[in-house]
């Protein structure tokens, strides 16, 4: 027993670490096998560029607008008439209605003189006549509170402001974006308005498109030229603005945030994503993919409603056709200045 743990055991435990150290060995030094290419320097992967089957549906075209509630402005009382101020039928800072007469204008109009002549000497008697007065009654366009600035024995001519009316009225304003406004055209005379905190969703009536203040955009509204630029909430140049009234009944006050929802038309056909088309506006280029232009050739089509994501395509597609996802870059640039081929993603607005 004495000799087995002397020289047996240390023995098997010398034999155990050599196979463990040899193995160890092996491992550190040799690895898999590595078959390589014949050719390392081509690269095995492929890009492909992403593609889309031209399908139907359906597309609404509904804009969405930030706005707030202003406070309609007074409205201007012009006079129709020349002459003097006869007599004030309104006091300053009452409440009048619609078509109420406020001032009567005293007009006065020179006539010739009767010339007569004696039959039997010839003379002639030359008889002056007084002059024709008219009275021409000033009234409000609208209903509100006047102002009524002028005094009886003022003189005015045609086209002065008399007075002014403060309708009491409030309406929706909101900026537009380029590419709203192109959406928008031939659009409703009404909305949908949700108001921050407010009561629910009512319709907001009257709807009119115009330029932006202190911008040359153009629309139904009148609107000035200027020389500013005005910007969406969003921090995107606005082009236009859109304004509704509220109607009687909606407890509003003015600078309440609002949104307003505006759908221009519903149309069913062939539709697209927007990003495999090249202008948004009656005519756009899409890159159609077959066997014979696996890279994509180009396709003018005519266009009709977008929803912002999808675009309906009146002519140029068949259902079933593919088109390449995206706009290839190489043929990405866009004359913003055409109408026909304004991209807001190329254009910036």
């Amino acid at each position: 027993m004495g000799v087995t743990r002397r020289i047996v055991f240390p023995a098997l435990r010398l034999v155990i670490w050599a196979v463990i150290a040899v193995a160890l060995v092996r491992i550190a030094f040799s690895g898999a096998e590595l078959q390589t290419a014949e050719d390392p320097l081509v690269p095995g992967g492929q890009l492909v560029e992403p593609t889309v089957e031209v399908a139907t549906g359906t597309v609404v075209n509904t804009v969405k607008v930030a706005g707030s509630v202003v406070a309609d402005p007074a409205v201007p009382v012009k006079s129709t008439a020349a002459g003097t101020v006869a007599k004030l039928l309104a006091t300053d800072g009452v409440g009048v209605g619609p078509d109420a007469g406020i001032v009567q204008i005293r007009t006065e109009t020179p006539q010739e003189p009767v010339v007569t002549t004696d039959p039997t000497t010839g003379e002639q008697t030359v008889t002056e006549r007084a002059p024709k007065v008219t009275t021409t009654t000033i009234t409000v366009p609208v209903g509100g509170t006047l102002t009524l600035p002028v005094l009886v024995g003022q003189e005015v001519a045609i086209g002065d402001v008399v007075a002014s009316v403060t309708p009491g009225t409030l309406s929706v304003t909101g900026t537009l974006t380029p590419e709203q406004q192109y959406r928008l055209v031939n659009a409703p005379t009404e909305a949908q308005v949700t108001l921050k905190g407010g009561p629910a969703p009512f319709t907001c009536t009257g709807m009119r498109i115009g330029a932006a203040a202190g911008g040359t955009g153009t629309g139904t509204d009148a609107g000035g030229a200027g020389t500013g630029v005005a910007t969406s909430p969003d921090g995107t140049t606005a082009s236009g603005t859109v304004t509704c009234a509220v109607p009687a009944g909606v407890t509003a006050f003015a600078g309440l945030g609002a949104d307003l929802e505006i759908t221009n038309g519903q149309a069913d056909g062939v539709v697209v994503p927007v990003t495999a088309v090249q202008g948004s506006v009656q005519n756009g280029n899409v890159w159609v993919v077959t066997d014979a232009a696996p890279e994509g050739e180009l396709r003018q089509v005519a266009l009709g409603l977008t929803d912002g994501e999808m675009v309906q395509v009146t002519g140029g597609l068949e259902p079933g056709e593919h088109v390449l996802q995206f706009i290839p870059v190489a043929d990405a640039a866009v004359d913003c200045a055409d109408p026909s081929q304004y991209d807001p993603a190329v254009c910036g607005g």
